[in-house]
């Protein structure tokens, strides 16, 4: 089967990952959240917590065939293109940070545009610059030179959630005034030394890109998918009882656990897909995922808008911000808290839906 066909069911992964984002990014109130579609407190992992490393997996697939057509090593070429596309996801990443204060005494430096952008161009380098075989051994160097660096950086308690290296690190470059607090905590689970294992996530994307191209077929691919999934989620679990599964701390076990999930479910994408044919249920799904980035970079702006930019008065007098008024006037009185809160949610998958939809019918794809 052509390649070009095969990818339609990464398209699907991608689109699915996008709209699960959307809705974990914008329940109608936090206080009313089914346990599922949080992140796990600190150690763990939750649906929730597969989002982010499902899209760098997907952004390392991406890069096998997008590199291809670069001659091996890195070229004037390709280091400009890396390094452009690079500044240009880390400064929307910041900007989003900024919107609409522009409080650049407080601003918070990190995120997830940003996490994507050093993930992709210190990937990419990589890519561009070993073979495959190579830079499996790149690979497992930094999920164990990762944990070496967690667990001397505090050897009493390394894993706990102040005092770890990742934190030290992060106030000593960011300081505590630009770094994230969401967590009840200073704490940026989007920081400078955990950069450095998700890096090991766009690998694995990378590989199972190779993998796509070597198979002799879908189901070859499919076969490989389950076993190499199956293995990485496993051996993830096991590691996992000394070196704990944290998508904060981004640690190694996340990396292959998460990791072993995206093949297996791409698995289950190829065979529904491309195998049993079915795939009219995808096609809203490959509409989001032909607008990914900007999709997401629109639907922050959305809500930080109705947010902090517009006010509306209740019944009662009470000043509401645009978001609050929909969920409390508009969404509960239909169904409640909790499913007003689902249900708030799923109307602006919706709602953002329509516009990858109006965008993919004429035919634009903004590149980021």
């Amino acid at each position: 089967m052509a390649v070009a066909q095969r990818l339609i069911a990464l398209d699907v992964l991608r689109g699915l990952t996008i709209a699960l984002m959307i809705m974990v990014n914008t329940p109608g109130s936090w206080g009313y959240v089914y346990p599922p579609l949080l992140h796990a407190k600190w150690h763990g992992c939750t649906p929730t917590d597969l989002v982010f490393p499902f899209f760098l997996f997907i952004v390392g697939v991406s890069m096998f065939y997008s590199f291809k057509k670069f001659e091996k090593g890195i070229t004037k070429v390709s280091f400009k293109k890396v390094i452009k596309r690079t500044l240009i996801i880390f400064l929307l990443g910041l900007f989003l940070n900024l919107f609409p204060k522009f409080n650049f005494e407080n601003v918070r430096f990190l995120g997830v545009l940003q996490r994507i952008a050093i993930a992709y161009g210190l990937t990419a380098l990589l890519c561009l610059q070993f073979n495959v075989k190579t830079l499996k051994y790149i690979f497992v160097s930094i999920l164990l030179g990762y944990w070496a660096i967690l667990y001397f950086g505090n050897p009493i308690d390394p894993y706990a959630p102040t005092g770890n290296l990742v934190q030290l690190v992060d106030l000593a470059i960011l300081g505590e005034n630009h770094m994230y607090k969401g967590l009840g905590f200073t704490f940026d689970p989007e920081g400078l030394l955990s950069s450095l294992p998700s890096i090991a996530t766009v690998l694995l994307g990378y590989f199972a890109g190779n993998i796509i191209q070597v198979s002799t077929g879908t189901m070859e691919t499919i076969k490989k998918f389950v076993m190499y999934g199956l293995i990485l989620a496993v051996v993830g679990l096991v590691w996992g009882t000394i070196f704990p599964i944290n998508k904060s701390l981004w640690t190694s076990t996340y990396v292959i656990y998460a990791g072993g999930l995206a093949l297996l479910f791409l698995a289950l994408l190829l065979f529904i897909i491309d195998v049993k044919g079915f795939n009219k249920w995808s096609i809203p799904f490959i509409h989001f995922g032909t607008n990914p980035l900007f999709i997401f970079m629109f639907s922050g702006i959305y809500v930080k808008t109705i947010i902090y930019l517009i006010k509306i008065a209740g019944p009662n007098g009470e000043a509401l911000t645009g978001y609050s008024y929909m969920y409390k006037h508009v969404f509960v009185p239909i169904a409640g808290n909790m499913n007003g809160s689902l249900l708030f949610a799923i109307a602006h998958i919706i709602f953002f839906w329509f516009l990858t939809y109006v965008l993919y019918r004429r035919k634009i794809f903004i590149k980021i």
